[in-house]
């Protein structure tokens, strides 16, 4: 597996790394903890050593998955851990964000136990908060660092003008955005800005919410509290014209490359930047077989450009990600 120094000082990672969004039982309606368990102490033999988390996801329950699954692999030394803060919930499960220096503090105490590490190897600001000042944020996340908690820091779905205000106070070593085939707003602004500040890009939703894989069907039906259910690009009319784009890339993928629309999807991420890290969800260990098919080929500039024009010529009704983001608080 390619890997890439995720902060510029030496931290090394996997250009591929496991988002445990899935593993949380947050976002995708439940999760089997043994099941998630082997998945997570599989990911080194794959070749993924980046492991990425949240306080957010399952509320606790993804990060104390990810903390016992390492513990009790002795595995702590083999990957990068990268864990987020800055959002909180109720006992309803209400979520909002809350990026105040003693709200980060709380957190990184909270993610080190889970955790059960003595360090995390990166941390990222989850959300902007619109009711505290990022240099605020900054101060508290360059006071952790600072303190040896953490080893790097981020911020995630951060504008290119949060983040210059933000790097007033600390260098940001991680941005984190939502970024694939389908939702490619960053291209317009986060990734020319990353690009210039040598900044390295974790990109979640890489195969946008399953939509890439190539498995889908406009049948298909998500249960329970599933984010799929609010997302507009899985309602009709729109589901059919993301489905007929994975059909025409996975028949370009094949007819080029003997590959499938799922390799061609993460190909297509990491050769947009050089320091582009893509997140793949995974709730079992053999969904992460898979990983094997990206290394040992890139997609030249026609190549990407042809790609761009098929999306566009199928999905004539876009939509971002935009549904995703948690409100602030009152």
């Amino acid at each position: 597996m390619e890997t890439r120094d995720i902060n510029g000082n030496g931290l090394s990672a996997s250009r591929i790394g496991l988002g445990t969004w899935a593993i949380g039982g947050w976002m995708w309606g439940g999760t089997d903890e043994a099941e998630s368990i082997r998945t997570i102490q599989g990911a080194p033999d794959q070749g993924v050593t980046l492991i990425d988390t949240a306080p957010v996801y399952g509320f606790g329950r993804s990060e104390e998955i990810v903390g016992k699954a390492i513990a009790e692999a002795k595995m702590r030394d083999q990957v990068v851990l990268a864990t987020k803060c800055a959002l909180e919930w109720d006992d309803n499960g209400g979520v909002r964000r809350n990026a105040t220096k003693a709200r980060i503090r709380k957190e990184v105490d909270d993610s080190l136990r889970r955790l059960r590490t003595d360090v995390i190897d990166v941390l990222q600001v989850h959300w902007p908060d619109p009711l505290v000042d990022p240099r605020e944020t900054a101060e508290a996340m360059a006071e952790a660092k600072a303190a040896g908690k953490i080893r790097a820091i981020g911020v995630s779905n951060f504008s290119p003008e949060q983040m210059s205000e933000f790097s007033t106070i600390a260098t940001i070593d991680v941005a984190q955005n939502p970024y694939n085939l389908f939702e490619r707003q960053i291209d317009k602004d986060v990734l020319p800005w990353v690009r210039e500040h040598d900044t390295r890009l974790l990109a979640y939703g890489a195969l946008c919410r399953g939509l890439l894989s190539g498995r889908m069907h406009g049948e298909r039906e998500f249960p329970g509290d599933d984010l799929r259910n609010n997302d507009p690009k899985f309602q009709q009319p729109r589901f059919d014209q993301y489905l007929a784009a994975v059909d025409a890339l996975d028949a370009f993928a094949q007819e080029n490359y003997d590959k499938r629309v799922l390799d061609l999807a993460i190909r297509w991420l990491l050769d947009q930047y050089d320091h582009t890290f893509a997140l793949w969800g995974a709730r079992t260990p053999d969904q992460l077989d898979a990983v094997a098919n990206v290394p040992g080929w890139q997609l030249d500039p026609d190549a990407r450009r042809e790609i761009g024009r098929i999306v566009d010529r199928h999905v004539t009704d876009p939509v971002g990600p935009e549904f995703m983001a948690p409100p602030a608080r009152d």
